[in-house]
């Protein structure tokens, strides 16, 4: 099966961007441009961590309200949560309301601060895992890599929860460590190029 389809504007794109109408933007737009700004980095894993077992289509149309709910993703606030705002949380029909998660965010946001302590940045933890070219799949063909695997096991091994190996892959095809656009999708290119220019954080 052709792993583009036509776009709008008749420029292929990965054929997974037509399953629903608010993938397009978000396929041409955020998937796989590289990221250094720690909240979007420390957002996008929670995201990933409430995605499990759910679709993207489901987090992605939520997204303003977990922003909102989380306080914009803002760590340090986050990690003050008390068992009011979990509370809060589950009472919150915008957002998935799951004990677990909610708890693994506040979680996880402690061992965000702890990061930004011990590295510098989440940025420069997290791109020390980059892979190099010939580590890479070919696009869309794995669900978990060498890379994803051995982050996944360094986050937990660091406390952090719901960050499995293919939460962790899903989150470096997101965040720009791995290009995996399909080949001739038009993005593949803009993304590429990006990340000639992309200054490496730490």
């Amino acid at each position: 099966m052709n792993a583009t389809i036509p776009g709008p504007d008749d420029r292929p794109r990965c054929r997974w961007c037509a399953a629903a109408p608010e993938f397009l933007h978000y396929h041409d737009t955020e998937w796989g441009f590289p990221v250094a700004d720690d909240r979007r980095l420390f957002e996008k894993l929670c995201l990933e961590g409430f995605q499990s077992g759910l679709s993207w289509r489901t987090i992605l149309a939520k997204r303003e309200n977990f922003r909102a709910a989380f306080h914009g993703f803002d760590f340090n606030r986050i990690a003050r949560f008390t068992d009011a705002d979990v509370e809060r949380l589950l009472a919150d029909a915008g957002i998935v309301r799951h004990r677990g998660k909610i708890a693994a965010v506040i979680n996880n946001a402690k061992r965000a601060q702890e990061m930004v302590k011990r590295e510098g940045s989440i940025a420069a933890y997290i791109w020390r895992f980059e892979p190099k070219a010939d580590e890479l799949a070919a696009p869309q063909t794995a669900s978990t890599t060498a890379a994803s695997i051995a982050l996944s096991k360094d986050l937990k091994k660091r406390g952090w929860a719901f960050v499995g190996p293919t939460t962790v892959y899903a989150f470096m095809q997101a965040m720009g460590l791995v290009n995996d656009h399909a080949e001739g999708c038009v993005t593949r290119a803009r993304v590429e190029a990006a990340q000639r220019t992309f200054k490496r954080p730490g």
